[in-house]
């Protein structure tokens, strides 16, 4: 996997997650941040989906049904610009 490949997946997840309304106070389940990528892409989609939460882009929350996340809405422009940047999309 080359840098331009964690570029194009770390925007797929972000535009999942925009286009879906996901931010803030909404939240899904992390394991449905895999859906849509080949299975053999999983662990790198989780490894790079864990980059973005360290990054500040995905925020976590603990529920005492497993790992949700949401996209910070305080990054949303930002998100918003990569996601255009990499797969040419708008909103």
């Amino acid at each position: 996997m080359d840098f331009n490949d964690e570029d194009k997946i770390k925007a797929t997840i972000l535009y999942h997650l925009r286009r879906k309304k996901v931010i803030g106070g909404v939240h899904t389940p992390f394991d449905t941040l895999k859906r849509g990528f080949p299975s053999n892409l999983g662990k790198d989609v989780k490894k790079i989906a864990e980059g973005l939460i360290k990054q500040g882009y995905i925020l976590q929350k603990i529920t005492n049904y497993g790992l949700h996340v949401s996209l910070n809405k305080d990054k949303i422009k930002e998100i918003e610009e990569f996601i255009k940047k990499i797969l040419k999309h708008d909103f």
